[in-house]
């Protein structure tokens, strides 16, 4: 009986978070994590915890569709993965490749207008899964509505190493002025990937830490992590909306804080120059309205709190 009310119960609380979410990150990054641990529980091979975790993944682009989310990045083959044993390691080749070939061939992808890309040391890979990728950037090569990133043979470090290695180089070699290195330097190095900052981590598989992933693009963006318990296959609709409103709770108390600082620097200036709430109300006509709003909103309660 439990099971049978298990459905229509999820179902209503699905329906619950989408009511209780307002807004939605531009770009969601996630690890997929817990595959094989799904599948030894299953009494399976590694193999069809994968081949299982690749439905999820499916799941998860028809959702972000749903929620208006813009682009997702995918912890898929990290370079530590390298180190499996060769047989998992072919049978995971196998079905990225197929995966890869799969979707951009789907109907739904092109509809969607889904851009395919991969980001990390992808000449590490197989040939056949170089021609895969090959293959999926020019189906989709055209599309702008959606922006699919598969992380392959991607580490984060490694990233920024080969970022720090071609600056040094140029500047060695008179190439870049060493004053001229800037954020948009660095952007121009990394992996031809990510269009936009990270705004929220999901790492599923219960395990708390983000394992050298967008380091960059998430780390400078401050942006939200969510764990949660199952196991990539296991993954559900209700484990992304309760992500999303993880995020959505962060965003709101960082944006406080954010102008409680900045309320702070103005008091402690305008204390110093005596000019009595000046320089507030020139600050406030220069801003957005939204956060011009916010401004005076917690002006007023530190007023009311004296």
């Amino acid at each position: 009986m439990r099971s049978l009310l298990r459905g229509p119960a999820m179902r209503l609380y699905e329906t619950l978070l989408e009511w209780e979410v307002s807004g939605t990150p531009d770009h969601v990054a996630v690890i997929q994590d817990g595959n094989r641990r799904y599948a030894r529980e299953q009494g399976d091979d590694a193999t069809d915890g994968h081949r299982v975790g690749a439905e999820t993944t499916e799941a998860v682009l028809e959702w972000c569709e749903e929620l208006g989310i813009e682009e997702l990045t995918l912890y898929a083959f990290s370079t530590e993965n390298f180190e499996r044993p060769a047989d998992e390691r072919e049978a995971l080749f196998d079905l990225l490749e197929r995966k890869l070939r799969e979707f951009a061939d789907a109907d739904r992808v092109h509809e969607a207008g889904v851009r395919i890309r991969a980001i990390g040391e992808t000449d590490r890979l197989p040939e056949r899964v170089q021609d895969a990728i090959a293959y999926a950037d020019r189906r989709t090569r055209s599309y702008d509505q959606f922006q699919l990133n598969v992380a392959l043979a991607y580490g984060g470090r490694a990233e920024l190493l080969n970022a720090a290695r071609g600056i040094a180089r140029d500047v060695r070699d008179g190439d870049l002025d060493p004053g001229a290195v800037d954020v948009g330097t660095v952007d121009r190095r990394l992996y031809d990937g990510p269009t936009r900052d990270v705004d929220l981590i999901i790492r599923t598989g219960g395990d708390e830490r983000t394992s050298n992933f967008l380091p960059w693009h998430a780390n400078g963006n401050e942006a939200a992590v969510y764990f949660c318990a199952p196991y990539w296959p296991e993954f559900r609709k209700v484990d992304l909306l309760r992500a999303i409103r993880t995020y959505e709770s962060r965003e709101v108390s960082w944006r406080k804080t954010r102008v409680q600082r900045a309320l702070a620097l103005i008091r402690a200036i305008e204390n110093e120059r005596g000019e009595g709430g000046q320089l507030l109300e020139r600050l406030r006509e220069r801003l957005p309205s939204e956060q011009a709003d916010a401004l005076s909103e917690q002006a007023d309660v530190e007023r009311f709190a004296d």
